[in-house]
């Protein structure tokens, strides 16, 4: 036994010699070739000053043509799709910071909950973020649209409410910031979320559900 964790041991140890010689490259943390796609993006056309940039996971990366949607606002997409808040934290530098917005829209914790986060967890990595964001950019509007109630999700319904309800009290008490709850526009009569909107995988948007977000997001833009 001793052996062998010695064996191990030094193993580990090689590993990490070599990637510090650069003989073996360490695995990039997820989305990063997005990210890169975003800054060679900015480099050959860069982006308009002070821009809303609109970041967080797939429903923002699939808001195909979402300038549209917002006449007159200098939108900025900056989604990478399946992250969760985490993932929003680690690029916040490079996605948010950077364009040295005036205001950002942000959509994600929908995946943290459904990867086994709870209300109250997913509410935690949320501060997280905003704070990070908030001390960066101290006096940037900040946004934060609902979780929305995605079908497939049905069984993360209750901890997604504990989180839509922790974030909104929360950003009730901070100056400069909204949330944003597009999911009574997302509901019928039953209160039941309307099937239509969404895809054959009932957890991303058709574009009559990102007709409804941009109704209830429009009047919130600076």
């Amino acid at each position: 036994m001793t052996y062998r964790l010695k064996f191990r041991g030094c193993i580990g140890l090689l590993l990490v010699s070599l990637c510090a010689v650069g003989l073996i490259q360490p695995e990039p943390h997820p989305f990063e070739n997005e990210i890169r796609a975003f800054e060679k993006a900015d480099s050959a056309s860069p982006p308009l000053k002070n821009p809303i940039v609109f970041t967080g996971s797939s429903s923002i990366r699939l808001w195909e043509n979402v300038n549209d949607y917002f006449p007159g606002k200098p939108v900025l997409p900056r989604g990478f799709g399946g992250s969760q808040l985490t993932d929003v934290l680690y690029y916040a530098d490079r996605a948010i910071v950077a364009y040295h917005p005036k205001q950002v829209v942000l959509y994600a914790g929908e995946n943290d909950v459904a990867a086994g986060k709870t209300g109250q967890e997913t509410y935690e990595r949320f501060v997280a973020l905003f704070e990070h964001v908030r001390q960066k950019l101290p006096t940037v509007s900040f946004a934060f649209i609902a979780l929305k109630p995605s079908p497939s999700r049905r069984k993360f319904f209750p901890e997604m409410d504990v989180a839509n309800r922790l974030i909104k009290d929360y950003l009730a008490k901070q100056k400069n910031t909204d949330f944003i709850d597009i999911r009574p526009v997302m509901l019928g009569k039953n209160g039941q979320p309307v099937g239509i909107l969404f895809k054959a995988d009932s957890l991303h948007m058709l574009p009559e559900g990102y007709n409804r977000w941009a109704g209830v997001v429009r009047p919130y833009l600076k």
